[in-house]
């Protein structure tokens, strides 16, 4: 066997075990966004005014990514230390154990008070999971790619925050189907207790990946820092503050199409559950196909003017899908999710090759992981309920468009200051010492 097929085969096997993990976190927190937009404000947060219940319901949504710099923190401290794959495996246990502890949990009227509480305290684990979980994921795959190839392989770990909300929906398409007795008794804690079986999947997978080869020439350069996070903060805090805000587009974005879409579709159109999700599930396709394709497009013609297209796009976009989604026809609603997915996978699609190429070898996990999570808090956790008191204020989606194109705008700005440190070529592998950023 020669060298290029061995590292071929690396490179396959740490793609696979990537993919495969972010799919199941991604599957885990796409239940509690699904769930708390339709079911969660019922049974563990109920209130006289419907408004209130899903306010409060999509609040704890946004608990979760509160909670996730904590999880950037510690895990990314220890994946610069102990390396990538054993913090890998950490946060898809940690993920599959707080998603299993959900399906479980006894609603409000069981146990009053004690069950929100804890139904926010398994959430606040999801969060500390994922803020490990995504860096890890893109560096094990990044750092096993090949000099030319970041961009498509860095897209394919996203692939998986798409494949995981597909899954999710597909799991609960029959549990919304179901009459509102049965789902709010026990239909909506299947997804949950599905996840249980994806772990061992994905541990199986995992385990079987070996080291990225750019943690051990940083070990075998003894360039591991023994505080990375500090040093992170020390001489590399703008790289972090621009990486935060170019994230916030995307975040936004993925947001509102997959959470707070069902809540507009339901109390803003009319419209039940599954014809929500009968029209975005088909639609998520054009991320699955689009991701790989800019992915792949970004390594010839240069990583950053992709992503910065792809925020471009987001300034008009949610117009024109807020438009489509009110005239309450499937054709033209499918359009409109379809527009918007666009834009979003070509500003996604290389966030990977992108924001690690920015940060050192030696410090890259606690940076990936901790600006990632920072912009996430300004996008992810925020937009479901802002969206949703918008809209109360308003009365209409014209606000809401205008926030996320405001947001788009954020990301276009920091993509323009974020710049590679060689623009003229596709990305490089991280130079051998800690002190040295990696070529791009």
């Amino acid at each position: 066997m020669t060298a290029t097929t061995t590292a071929a085969r690396r490179r396959t096997k740490a793609a696979l075990g990537s993919w495969v993990g972010t799919t199941i976190e991604y599957y885990d927190y796409a239940c509690y966004g699904l769930a708390a937009s339709i079911v969660f404000g019922d049974l563990f947060f109920p209130a006289d005014d419907p408004l209130v219940s899903t306010l409060l319901a999509l609040s704890s949504f946004a608990v979760g990514y509160l909670s996730r710099p904590l999880g950037a923190l510690i895990f990314g401290h220890y994946g610069d230390r102990l390396g990538r794959k054993t913090v890998l495996v950490a946060t898809l246990v940690l993920m599959g154990f707080s998603t299993l502890a959900i399906g479980l949990l006894p609603d409000y009227e069981s146990i009053g008070i004690a069950a929100p509480v804890l139904l926010i305290i398994a959430r606040i684990l999801q969060g500390v999971s994922a803020g490990g979980e995504y860096g890890g994921a893109i560096l094990m795959t990044v750092e096993h790619s090949g000099r030319e190839r970041r961009g498509f392989f860095g897209s394919l770990v996203n692939t998986g925050t798409t494949a995981g909300l597909l899954l999710a929906n597909l799991v609960f398409l029959p549990v919304f189907a179901m009459d509102d007795e049965a789902m709010l008794a026990w239909g909506w804690r299947i997804p949950f207790l599905l996840s249980a079986l994806l772990v061992i999947v994905g541990l199986l997978v995992r385990l079987a990946v070996e080291e990225t080869p750019e943690f051990h020439e940083v070990k075998q350069d003894r360039a591991v820092h023994r505080l990375p996070v500090a040093d992170l903060f020390r001489d590399h805090w703008r790289t972090v503050v621009l990486v935060a805000f170019a994230i916030v587009c995307a975040g936004t974005a993925f947001t509102m199409a997959t959470v707070y879409s069902l809540s507009y579709g339901k109390n803003g159109l009319g419209l039940s559950n599954d014809r929500m999700l009968s029209v975005l599930l088909p639609a998520t396709v054009v991320v699955l196909v689009c991701v790989p394709l800019f992915g792949r497009l970004a390594d010839r013609i240069g990583i950053r003017a992709v992503f910065l297209g792809g925020a471009a796009s987001l300034v008009v976009l949610p117009f024109a899908w807020f438009a489509l989604l009110d005239t309450g026809e499937y054709g033209w609603m499918l359009l409109g999710f379809a527009l918007l997915f666009v834009g979003y996978s070509a500003n996604y699609a290389v966030v990977p090759a992108y924001f690690s190429a920015v940060f050192p070898s030696a410090i890259r996990y606690s940076g990936m992981s901790i600006a990632f999570t920072i912009g996430l808090i300004g996008s992810n956790a925020i937009a479901p309920a802002l969206a949703t008191s918008l809209r109360s204020a308003t009365g209409g989606w014209h606000a809401i468009a205008i926030y996320m194109a405001i947001v788009a705008l954020i990301s276009l700005a920091a993509g323009l200051f974020l710049r590679l440190p060689d623009e003229s070529r596709a990305p490089r592998p991280a130079a051998r010492t800690a002190s040295v950023p990696p070529g791009s």
